[in-house]
């Protein structure tokens, strides 16, 4: 049974759930269930909302049917028959799905009673679904367009051994436990406001402390990598975004235009636009390249309200873009230095075990795609080439790739063993053709050149989110938006602490000093709360030997310390970027 792949166990896992509804709820009208990396869920359309004891309920009735073991049967029939068979069902969305998705034939998959129009495959029978269990229910758009019917969906997870379930629970508890949107309020890094709206985040003091720590290590990094930072605006006239596209393709993520002087204005959803308008300021010879231009660009694009999600999927936000102009030639070795250098700074991060994929064109269908054969068989030989010179193994995407382009993503792997998109190295045949981009090649006429975008930590917004919840907000000491706090146990030693903390501080290193009336027991505790990793406690002993009594978090007192070699010791962590501190 463990040879079953998830995906074929989460889809039947999802028809199994159908089935009980349906059992329960004859009423009900069936939508779609695929699998999904967390597990599977089923859209259902019922005027009664789904209560806790309802899921109660439905996974009761779903292991029932797991134990009767029924088989799974698979179907042919020609289009005309499945329309009749889900009409005779009053499953009207069903037949919706089969007149426009379906061929000539079509395959149902049938479990005693239920059957569900699907491509497959699946388990051979139910009995080996019996580890599932609901999650939660929430609301979906038919389709995902907000003009079709309010859908209920329910999610659920399934796998193929007791235990693994039992390992999954567990890890979303400790993934709650971590969740960004509740440390983020109780460490105050950051708030969103319905007055403001949906999808836009208020950094306060101690997250934008840390988010200014991210930028100025990610500027250092690019100019010491060769690259030159930008700034551009945050709107652009309605014709820039016709020449690049995005009115054609993208407009639908985009918010609506402003006027201005009579013209439309767009707020931007894309950088690189912008920098191609750089790019055209003046004549570029073969000399001139490559071009390494990168830019922490703010960014705006419409998501629906039911998908927003704390700091992982908002409206506006902040995308560490870079764009490398340069010569068919050169194009190999820019992509083997932007595959090293996204590598390399992600590690700085703590992020060292990734999954890379290289996404190129459904050889099926190649014409939904821009740029010529030959550039495509080029620039995917150019990804290949980098990651297998580095010897780093990748997944082959086919179909993946957008319309303008073959590009590599890295995943990172968080402390829960959790995958998430980050870099993206993207290849664009489009953009060049679209704005006339040219330089002057050896032989004094005008050539095009390549284009690669390259987003390496993807926004600032997500990647802090993800930072949170890896470090359970924990930050290494670098990072850390308090680095140490002073505590004195009484008032007495408070002029101490004062003089302390500002010491700290002239050596670079981000301090407070905590002078409440408090215990000094429950300042402990405070700050073992607010996760700061270094604690300084100060007493009558401490000030008469000039020395403070130190406590690391996570992992307790470390006894007593002479300032300046504990100083030193600290900013040595800070400036190696460690990822863990041993005093």
């Amino acid at each position: 049974m463990n040879d079953i792949p998830i995906d074929v166990l989460r889809h039947s896992a999802a028809h199994l759930l159908a089935h009980a509804v349906l059992d329960l709820y004859p009423e009900t009208r069936t939508g779609i269930g695929p699998a999904v990396e967390t597990g599977f869920y089923y859209d259902f359309l019922r005027q009664t909302p789904f209560t806790p004891d309802d899921l109660e309920k439905i996974e009761k009735r779903m292991k029932e049917i797991a134990r009767e073991n029924t088989p799974i049967e698979r179907l042919v029939l020609t289009k005309d028959e499945a329309v009749r068979m889900f009409e005779e069902k009053k499953q009207d969305l069903k037949v919706e799905l089969i007149r426009e998705k379906g061929d000539a034939t079509v395959t149902v998959y049938r479990q005693g009673p239920f059957a569900d129009f699907c491509l497959g495959p699946h388990v051979a029978s139910t009995g080996l679904l019996q580890n599932v269990k609901l999650l939660s229910v929430s609301g979906a758009y038919w389709k995902g367009d907000e003009r079709g019917p309010q859908m209920q969906r329910i999610y659920g997870a399934v796998f193929a051994t007791k235990k693994e379930l039992e390992d999954h629970f567990r890890m979303l508890e400790e993934a709650r436990k971590r969740d960004h949107r509740r440390l983020g309020a109780e460490l105050d890094l950051f708030s969103t406001s319905d007055d403001l709206g949906g999808g836009l985040i208020l950094w306060h003091p101690k997250g934008a402390r840390v988010r200014a720590v991210i930028e100025d290590h990610w500027r250092e990094r690019h100019w010491a990598g060769g690259y030159d930072i930008l700034f551009t605006p945050h709107i652009g006239r309605a014709t820039l975004w016709q020449t690049s596209g995005h009115l054609g393709f993208y407009k639908d993520s985009m918010y609506s235009p402003m006027d201005i002087d009579d013209q439309p204005y767009y707020l931007k959803p894309m950088n690189c636009p912008f920098h191609i308008q750089i790019y055209k300021s003046r004549m570029r010879s073969y000399r001139d390249l490559p071009l390494r231009w990168a830019e922490l660009g703010t960014v705006y694009r419409y998501e629906r309200s039911g998908t927003l999600h704390g700091l992982l999927r908002v409206r506006g936000f902040t995308q560490d873009d870079a764009h490398i102009i340069c010569t068919p030639g050169q194009i190999e070795s820019e992509i083997l230095r932007v595959l090293d250098f996204s590598v390399s700074i992600l590690a700085d991060f703590g992020f060292i075990d990734n999954k890379i994929e290289l996404s190129v064109r459904d050889p099926k269908n190649l014409g939904k795609y821009c740029g010529t054969d030959d550039l495509w068989c080029r620039a995917e030989a150019s990804l290949v080439k980098a990651l297998e010179t580095r010897g780093y193994p990748y997944e082959r995407m086919e179909g993946e790739a957008v319309f303008y382009g073959p590009k590599i993503d890295i995943k990172i792997k968080d402390a829960l063993g959790r995958h998430w998109q980050c870099t993206t190295i993207q290849f664009d045949f489009n953009m060049s053709e679209r704005f006339g981009m040219t330089y002057v090649g050896e032989d004094g006429q005008e050539h095009r050149p390549y284009m690669v975008h390259r987003a390496l930590l993807g926004s600032l917004e997500r990647f802090f989110g993800v930072l949170v919840e890896h470090y359970n907000g924990s930050f290494p000491l670098w990072l850390a938006p308090v680095q140490a706090v002073v505590l004195p146990i009484a008032e007495r030693h408070e002029e101490y602490a004062r003089a302390l903390d500002r010491r700290l501080g002239e050596n670079g290193l981000r301090s407070s000093v905590d002078l409440s009336r408090e215990k000094v027991g429950k300042k402990i505790r405070e700050a073992e709360i607010q996760k700061i990793p270094l604690i300084l406690v100060v007493g009558d002993k401490e000030v008469e030997r000039g020395t403070a009594a130190l406590r690391v978090h996570g992992q307790g007192d470390k006894g007593e310390v002479d300032l300046a070699r504990f100083i030193e010791q600290a900013k040595e962590f800070h400036r190696q970027k460690s990822l863990i501190v041993n005093f």
